[in-house]
């Protein structure tokens, strides 16, 4: 019973934040660390983590598998005691609770109740992926990656996209341009779909707006990307022996088990649309960490979610669905490393035009005037390797942070953040979490997905950034 588990521990965690809170401190006087004062040097660990992320699978495969959880801690001291020691015991503190209570806890909880809840529903029959299947199912996880959140759709959608392809020779394209698009690219259009869309709506911007704005150029990938996609994967089709494919006496009917958890994955969506919308302004403190009560019943509710579908859902539809806990224990590991080593590079991106990487902060304006199809890049190339949540947010408060302005006359500045900080979340394994659990769990059904810079050379470079490149023209200059 190991949801139950997690999910009583992530309970008396929270519960004991509240109690700790109780005490209160001065918030005025948070020792945050000033991001003018860091280095570019500070942000080795984290390139070591991502470095390890690429380069030892590769090199190491069996040594990686089994450790990779060890190399996430070494990667994760590696930043802190240094820190500890230059910046102090007060600083590190509030820097690392700062990000494990209000970033990787929320993130991982969200991804742990869709992980679980997806994982108790079964499309059950026979599906045979041909070009025009796997297409049709591509466009509904994008389709639905709006409005359950690109985590969701892609869990709910990437098992039966494997047993569809089980019999094809080629099928490592099909999961690579369901990464670009239900896990990335479909999450485009509403604050549900993507959280740096979900911070802009915390913002002020209207929940539509994101609809009406993103609707063009997402409507452009997706098109592209269909094109593309189904030219590939046609091409491989015709290439393949298609003896194994099912035959017509073993077609089985299409229907849906564990149907119950459509119920849990409304309330995961309620749960997040009632912590950005509810807001009785009671907050709790955690060492100068505000902690929201919205944002704690939030991830109560979802807790609570994970453990009823565990219990309402039979064992032997998950065993059939091939769920086990790898991929999410996986992506905790990792992603808290990650996040640890993370905090001086937001805290040098926040330090904006004092910081280390001023160059970047300049490159988005000239004269005090927004460059737009610059705000797309920089917010996309650094949305690929770091969280695109923060991301988004430096360059909304680099474009002034007032919603209502970028909602009018800076429209095309606050489109290119969010096409910046969504689109190009697709050029990584990183650049938004679901990548990463989508690889891990087909490389659990022995397909042999690219490394990490395998990837990225041989299918984002070449396919998505030409896209970009005619994004930037139609939308931006």
């Amino acid at each position: 019973m190991k949801i139950f588990r997690i999910s009583i521990i992530s309970i008396i965690i929270l519960a004991a934040n509240i109690v700790l809170a109780s005490g209160g401190h001065d918030i005025h006087s948070v020792p945050h660390v000033d991001g003018t004062t860091l280095s570019i040097l500070w942000t080795i660990p984290f390139a070591g983590i991502l470095l390890s992320i690429a380069v030892l699978p590769l090199v190491a495969p069996h040594f990686w598998h089994n450790n990779f959880g060890k190399v996430s801690f070494f990667w994760a001291l590696t930043f802190v005691f240094p820190f500890l020691i230059v910046e102090g015991y007060s600083i590190t503190l509030y820097e690392v609770l700062h990000i494990v209570l209000l970033d990787y806890m929320p993130f991982i909880i969200l991804l742990l109740s869709l992980f679980t809840i997806s994982g108790g529903i079964r499309l059950k029959g026979t599906l045979v992926g041909t070009p025009l299947l796997n297409l049709i199912i591509i466009l509904i996880g994008t389709i639905l990656a709006s409005w359950m959140g690109t985590t969701g759709a892609a869990m709910l959608l990437i098992r039966p996209l494997i047993r569809a392809n089980q019999h094809r020779e080629h099928k490592v394209h099909v999961i690579v341009f369901f990464i670009f698009l239900v896990a990335n690219i479909g999450g485009s259009l509403t604050p549900l779909g993507d959280p740096p869309l979900f911070l802009g709506f915390l913002k002020g911007v209207d929940f539509f707006w994101t609809t009406t704005a993103m609707i063009k150029p997402m409507l452009f990938m997706v098109v592209s990307l269909s094109l593309i996609f189904y030219f590939i994967d046609s091409r491989f089709y015709n290439m393949e022996d298609h003896s194994k494919k099912p035959s017509v006496e073993k077609i089985e009917k299409l229907r849906i088990e564990g149907s119950i958890n459509f119920l849990f994955l409304l309330g995961v969506i309620a749960a997040v649309l009632m912590s950005g919308i509810w807001n009785p302004h009671i907050s709790f403190t955690v060492y100068n960490v505000e902690l929201q009560l919205p944002n704690l019943l939030r991830d109560i509710l979802l807790l609570t979610l994970t453990a009823l579908s565990w219990k309402f859902t039979s064992q032997s539809l998950r065993k059939e669905n091939q769920f086990t806990w790898f991929p999410i224990q996986e992506v905790a590991k990792l992603f808290a490393a990650i996040f640890i080593t993370i905090i001086p590079a937001i805290a040098i991106l926040k330090a904006g035009t004092e910081g280390a990487l001023y160059r970047i902060i300049n490159s988005v304006s000239t004269n005090g005037e927004p460059v737009n199809y610059m705000y797309f890049w920089a917010t996309g190339i650094l949305s690929s390797f770091l969280d695109n949540a923060p991301t988004y947010l430096v360059f909304f408060n680099t474009a002034g942070g007032d919603a209502i302005e970028l909602m009018g006359p800076l429209h095309h500045t606050l489109l290119a953040i969010s096409a910046g900080a969504v689109f190009m979340g697709a050029n990584t394994y990183i650049g938004n979490a679901p990548n990463f659990m989508v690889k891990s769990i087909a490389e659990e059904q022995n397909i042999s997905m690219p490394s990490f810079f395998g990837y990225m050379l041989k299918y984002s470079i070449p396919i998505l950034i030409p896209l970009y490149i005619l994004v930037t023209f139609i939308f931006f200059v």
